[in-house]
């Protein structure tokens, strides 16, 4: 017998309602950084990779104890407001990876249980429709198109097949 009801816990529709909302809000809050790239701008542009950013780290650790050795060429305010955004987008993003892994974790344990008891319901379609109970064969008939083969004789699909 499989394990069923992996997760019991569900959000209210006041959750739901609160949880969108607050996705609107953030999303109007971010609205003046939306940039759309091209798949070529991404490429060209790219992300700096860890060894750069401890080089950008570094040029900014010296710009701001020992200005004079700076460059006169480099607005150096931008720099500073590029590099503050910078490190406030990480946060953000990391926040939001952590929310978007637990989000999907909970979703899969959700689907998990959603398919264990649709595979019961089968199951149970497959007995009724070999007692010739009326309206089940349709049922089982309309089911069994979502797998190919089966691999119990009392025609249960396998649990792989999700």
């Amino acid at each position: 017998m499989p394990i069923t009801n992996l997760n019991n816990t569900h959000l209210t529709t006041a959750q739901v309602d609160t949880a969108k909302t607050s996705l609107t809000t953030l999303e109007a809050a971010l609205e003046s950084i939306n940039v759309n790239l091209s798949a070529e701008d991404r490429q060209k542009y790219g992300s700096i990779n860890e060894q750069n950013k401890l080089f950008v780290n570094k040029v900014y650790d010296f710009n701001k104890n020992q200005p004079e050795l700076s460059a006169i060429e480099v607005d150096w305010a931008e720099f500073g407001n590029d590099y503050t955004s910078r490190q406030n987008y990480e946060g953000l993003i990391a926040r939001l990876d952590s929310l978007v892994t637990r989000l999907k974790n909970a979703k899969t344990l959700h689907d998990y249980d959603n398919y264990q008891a649709a595979l019961t319901d089968y199951a149970f379609t497959a007995y009724k429709a070999g007692t010739a109970s009326p309206g089940y064969e349709v049922k089982q008939n309309e089911l069994k198109q979502f797998f190919s083969k089966t691999t119990k004789s009392d025609g249960i699909p396998p649990a792989d097949k999700a």
